[in-house]
């Protein structure tokens, strides 16, 4: 099931009082939508491809029809229920073995429904062989469509090894022939005709160290040769387990990835504690990294105080590990934190990226200037946040990427695209300078780190309007705050010379004045005095305004902080449309990029 909060989707007001039962008894967030439904479809499907479980309070054919463009791959697709607004039934529309039909029955229970379970699996079998619970790991999924037909139709399996309480329907049905049981040995179910189901209980943590720069397949090989001389099965590896200083090491999550199983990491004084049941202790490893084993230690740990090495450490060249079994009441370990920089573009949800979506909903921090938080409306409702004004943007990626280092995944929220006069070259600044000069903690250098793009106020302007950006351009800050102003006038002039449209961000401020007025006369010496101008206010938000202008009449007074100005090349051009509600007031503008130009056969 998904690991993200569950979303109560009320497209009634009328169904807000049975979703705030569903919700408070899930830990859900709640939505409540009107009965605009062209409003609620691009809502419904952004929280669908971020991962979300969706209990929509709404017919099921509403949900689907919605949702029909963005189904694909069943096994990464998350939960989707309909409840009925008299709560008489719940329906598991999607993701029925990845937590729906789980979803639908505690949801039953809690309203006094019934869940109307359909997955022939649950239904008649009572159990689904593709998908065991969390502990156990099937080989062959790819084989239990053709198991679960054999048991449909009628034939008995046959069980050997652990018993496993999950199976207990399956058990008590009578369509099971229980062979001598082997705890040691993995779970097998077979019917004539088809290929054994192989089950392995996830039993043991492999504890892992490396040298840094391992190349990812010494490490994935030694694991396996390990694991495979231990006789061993891949399938049971629960977890990864390492140093915290190793929590960025390349090699450590490909074996991760290659197992299909978490890392977790450990402070070496969590290791340390483990020394006494080391095997192979060593005063050299002390010595670099705080305790007498990474490998043994990280295993032992996870393992609990019950646990116990099978496998002592073995080395490779670069990389060192070990296995243990695990027990109850092993340490968890921290994952590795993560800040993603995220450009959720103008404001408007419809603009945000499939990818911005999913790592808002997946953080457990938003980080950011309080009103582009804000902007995410109830995204951002009932999270954890923290709120920075403006002028302290160093504070805010500082605190952003220290929070990752603590093992929190983190979104730095950013208005337009964030590698664009915003935060994302200041958090790779603080990166890139050293502690002692004002850099942040090596912890925080560890964290993974994303920046997601969105939609630049310089490409929705643009698009807005029509095609201004059609050719060659530019964008400058009009700021001083950051950039000396004979830096920002020298770009000007060689920007007016190039001849390209220009964006100007941040034209103007309380403070801030005079730039605007110098760039226009700036340009005016080289380009025409009808050049058009685009003042783009408050973009994609109910209070979006655009204004066209000429060159020599562009007025400082128009302009402020919520404003981009674009100002044409000689070239741009405009078209007048016969609607109002088009472009600019009726008027579209654009640059051409010189087709109508082209010698035969030259390309673009």
């Amino acid at each position: 099931m998904s690991e993200l909060a569950p979303v109560v989707l009320c497209l009634l007001p009328t169904a807000e009082p049975l979703g705030r039962r569903i919700a408070e008894a899930l830990g859900a967030r709640l939505d409540i939508r009107g009965s605009d439904f062209d409003a609620v479809a691009p809502h419904l499907g952004s929280l669908f491809q971020a991962g979300h479980p969706v209990i929509g309070i709404a017919s099921a054919g509403i949900l689907i029809r919605v949702l029909a463009p963005y189904l694909g791959d069943k096994r990464k697709e998350p939960p989707v229920l309909a409840v009925a607004e008299d709560g008489s039934a719940v329906v598991p529309l999607l993701g029925g073995h990845r937590g729906a039909n789980a979803l639908a029955r505690r949801i039953a229970d809690v309203i006094g429904g019934e869940a109307a379970v359909t997955t022939a699996g649950d239904v008649t079998l009572g159990v689904a062989l593709d998908e065991p619970p969390e502990g156990w790991k099937l080989d062959n999924p790819e084989d239990a469509k053709s198991v679960m037909s054999a048991l449909l139709s009628g034939k008995k399996v046959r069980i050997s090894g652990p018993e496993a309480a999950w199976l207990a329907p399956l058990e008590e049905s009578g369509a099971v022939d229980r062979l001598p049981t082997d705890s040691e040995a993995p779970l097998v179910l077979s019917v004539p005709g088809a290929a054994p189901l192989i089950y392995r209980q996830r039993s043991v943590v492999l504890g892992v160290g490396s040298a840094r720069g391992c190349d990812p397949d010494q490490l994935i090989g030694l694991a396996g040769q390990t694991l495979a001389e231990a006789g061993i099965a891949a399938g049971e590896v629960a977890a990864i387990h390492s140093i915290d200083l190793k929590s960025d090491e390349a090699a450590i999550h490909a074996l991760a990835a290659h197992l299909d199983v978490p890392v977790r990491f450990h402070t070496a004084e969590r290791l340390e504690a483990e020394a006494p049941r080391l095997a192979n202790p060593s005063e050299v490893v002390f010595a670099e990294v705080g305790c007498h084993g990474v490998a043994e230690g990280a295993a032992l740990a996870a393992a609990g105080p019950d646990g116990f090495l099978i496998v002592d450490k073995v080395k490779s060249a670069d990389a060192t590990c070990a296995v243990a079994r695990l027990e109850a009441g092993g340490a968890e370990g921290a994952r590795r934190g993560q800040l993603s920089v995220i450009g959720i573009g103008p404001g408007q949800q419809e603009w945000r990226t499939p990818e911005a979506t999913r790592l808002i909903a997946e953080a457990d921090e938003l980080v950011g200037y309080g009103f582009y938080i804000d902007l995410l409306g109830r995204e951002a409702r009932g999270r954890m946040r923290r709120d920075f004004a403006l002028g302290e943007e160093e504070a805010r990626c500082r605190y952003a990427l220290e929070a990752a280092g603590e093992g929190r995944k983190v979104a730095l929220i950013c208005s337009g695209d964030g590698g664009i006069f915003a935060m994302g070259a200041l958090v790779m600044e603080l990166l890139d300078r050293d502690e002692s000069e004002g850099g942040v903690s090596a912890a925080a250098r560890r964290v993974a780190l994303t920046h997601v793009p969105g939609i630049s106020a310089l490409q929705a302007a643009s698009a807005r309007a029509g095609a201004l950006l059609g050719h060659d351009f530019c964008a400058i800050s009009l700021s001083d705050l950051l950039t000396p102003r004979e830096t920002i006038v020298q770009r000007l002039h060689a920007a007016a010379q190039g001849d390209f449209v220009i964006a100007f961000y941040n034209p103007v401020s309380r403070r801030r004045r005079t730039l605007l007025a110098e760039a226009r006369e700036i340009l005016l010496e080289h380009r025409p005095a009808d050049t058009p101008v685009l003042l783009a206010t408050s973009l994609g938000r109910p209070e979006e305004r655009l204004t066209l202008r000429r060159l020599d009449q562009l007025e400082v007074d128009e302009v402020d902080m919520m404003t981009i100005v674009l100002i044409g090349s000689s070239a741009s051009r405009r078209i007048t449309s016969g609607d109002i509600s088009a472009g600019a007031n009726g008027e579209w503008i654009y640059t051409p990029r010189g087709y109508a130009k082209r010698i035969d056969g030259e390309t673009a």
